[in-house]
């Protein structure tokens, strides 16, 4: 790939290291032959002063107000309003949460804010039942919101989110199925992240004690809701930088369970990035034709952060079911984007566009800017708040035409993700599905447990989570294997699915201790592996609950008189409707695991 870096007047970081990765006296060649030239550019507005005068040119819509309802809160991220109007936020720098009032309701903050939580880099909120939830970079902390808008004692739910690295603000928000969401971003710029956890949106039990990948692919989706007419999830993500000054476009998704959406290797819709390589010798061309495209794309490098759909009425009709989002601005771009709220337009359940609503914290023919939007939330009074990150201001946006015709927004429905959540729940084990039907039998053996006899702990996700040696009796006129290991004792999900891989050669009959977990192996070369029920690609060892009796993980294989034509990755329920017909002879291994004491944090 060849790259030009261009080094202009308004650069504000060092170039002598990017220089060494983007040179335009050399280049460097894909395995696929990709030749790519860069033209890219480091610009970074200065910032100036919020002034009175500043903020009088902010550009709203007709009929519509923004004015300052809290100053100097320096490092303001994050929004989140309670039922009663209670308003929180977070500054990632400071390290804490504060809690801001207006009970006179003339939309300023009544005095100065109070400092209710203090957790080091506190970033997402989301408040569920009376409490207020908060999350850091590897934390996830609970607590209740008492009768003065205070908290009780903060409570550790998990301690293990994965290292941030590059993109290390999480954020939160509970779906309308009573579970919480929490995006995790990613830890590169265009990279394979070795954790299957990073660049996902994950799906977290309200205890705290079970969580799964929702949606991967994804590289840093920090705002994201539920549309409040259908039910679907929606997200923005954050483009890959130095591809030029309009790639990549950011991403508006719709998030669905199981979906993968092209980070590292495919960006917008379609398109493939030059500089990376799937593992496994997966090509590019199978990784597109496995994720999703983009719904819709917006100007490049002008950073999504907080969105919310819109809903309290207190707009003019024609902006219910309409979603909004903060656009922190680009360091990327010759010329500056983002900066700015956009409005996404809504229409039976589909986006239309994306265009600026406020607009104007971009100043001195963008050289300068006294503003860059994080936080969003929707007032108790229906008008939307906006966090700035730069120079601590909350800008509350107002529409001017009579009193307020609703409070807050109406909740989103479950079925949408009752139907994406509810898949494969409830079902026999594989062993026992119709569709594995076989005439025939094999034995499988492991060095590393005997049947019914416990599993060892480097087996377990307790501690080191290899997969386990085995070893099966050849069937004759098989032509491939496939592997499905599941705990029918999982709850709530039930059975959960720990492990499935197929098109295993016929002349293999045994798998050695510890192989790699991703979607395709080159030892043995070719073997696919599916999506297990925590959501990631390979092994998934056994983690129950602590103090639970031991639960059962049946190793069950299929001999099969065909190759399986489904792409890796694929779940149970594809894989079992690809095997239907096709199973020659089966077997199961069954072995136990318990987990009496609690792994040290």
């Amino acid at each position: 790939m060849r790259c030009i870096l261009a080094v202009r007047p308004t650069i504000f970081l060092a170039s002598a290291a990017l220089g060494l990765a983007f040179s335009s006296a050399g280049s460097a060649q894909q395995g696929d032959g990709t030749r790519v030239a860069i033209s890219t550019a480091i610009n970074k507005p200065a910032k100036v002063p919020a002034t009175p005068e500043r903020v009088a040119q902010i550009n709203v819509p007709s009929g519509f107000t923004v004015a300052p309802f809290a100053t100097g809160l320096k490092n303001a991220r994050i929004l989140a309003v309670a039922a009663n109007g209670d308003i929180y936020l977070s500054r990632r720098d400071q390290g804490d949460v504060l809690l801001l009032r207006d009970t006179d309701g003339d939309g300023k903050a009544d005095g100065a804010p109070v400092t209710v939580a203090n957790r080091a880099q506190a970033h997402g909120l989301a408040i569920h039942d009376g409490k207020l939830y908060l999350v850091t970079v590897k934390e996830l902390f609970v607590a209740d919101i008492l009768t003065d808008g205070r908290l009780g004692p903060m409570t550790l739910l998990a301690g293990d989110l994965p290292d941030s690295g590059q993109h290390a603000n999480r954020t939160i928000a509970w779906g309308p199925d009573n579970m919480l969401y929490l995006s995790v971003g990613s830890t590169c710029n265009a990279c394979n992240e070795s954790n299957p956890e990073n660049a996902t949106i994950l799906r977290v039990s309200p205890d705290g004690k079970s969580r799964t990948i929702f949606a991967s692919g994804l590289r840093n989706t920090i705002g994201f809701d539920w549309d409040p007419a259908t039910g679907a999830l929606w997200g923005l993500d954050h483009g890959i930088d130095f591809l030029g000054d309009d790639d990549q476009p950011e991403e508006l998704n719709r998030i669905e369970q199981g979906k993968k959406y092209g980070w590292p290797h495919v960006y917008a819709s379609g398109r493939i990035y030059p500089q990376s390589t799937p593992v496994g010798d997966i090509s590019k061309e199978d990784w597109k034709a496995t994720s999703e495209p983009m719904v819709l794309g917006y100007t490049g490098h002008a950073a999504p952060m907080q969105l919310v759909f819109y809903s309290a009425g207190a707009f003019p009709a024609e902006f219910n079911g309409n979603a909004f989002a903060t656009m922190r601005g680009s360091w990327n771009r010759a010329t500056p984007s983002g900066y700015e709220i956009v409005r996404i337009r809504f229409a039976s359940g589909k986006p239309t566009a994306i265009e600026p609503f406020v607009t104007g914290f971009l100043t001195d023919n963008g050289t300068s800017h006294f503003a860059r939007p994080v936080g969003l939330a929707v007032a108790k009074d229906g008008a939307l708040l906006m966090a700035d990150d730069a120079n601590g201001v909350i800008y509350r946006i107002a529409y001017q035409n009579g009193r307020a015709r609703a409070a807050g927004d109406s909740p989103a429905p479950v079925t949408e993700m009752q139907r994406q959540t509810s898949v494969g729940l409830g079902v026999p084990l594989a062993s026992a599905r119709p569709e594995t039907a076989a005439r025939g039998s094999l034995r499988i053996m492991s060095q590393n447990f005997t049947a019914g006899r416990p599993i060892p702990l480097k087996q377990s996700e307790y501690a080191d989570g290899v997969s386990p040696q085995l070893s099966w009796t050849p069937v004759p006129g098989a032509v491939s294997y496939a592997l499905i290991m599941e705990d029918p004792d999982a709850h709530p999900i039930t059975p959960f699915v720990h492990w499935l891989a197929w098109n295993i050669p016929a002349a293999t009959t045994a798998l050695p201790e510890g192989l790699q977990e991703q979607p395709r192996l080159t030892e043995p070369n070719g073997v696919l592996q599916g999506r297990t029920s925590r959501g990631s690609a390979g092994y998934y060892g056994p983690r129950p609950p602590v103090g639970d009796p031991p639960h059962h993980y049946h190793v069950q294989l299929l001999a099969l008189d065909t190759m399986v034509d489904v792409p890796a990755g694929a779940d149970r329920e594809m894989l079992l409707a690809a095997v239907k017909g096709h199973v020659l002879a089966k077997g199961e291994l069954i072995g136990t695991y318990q987990q009496m004491q609690a792994p040290p944090k």
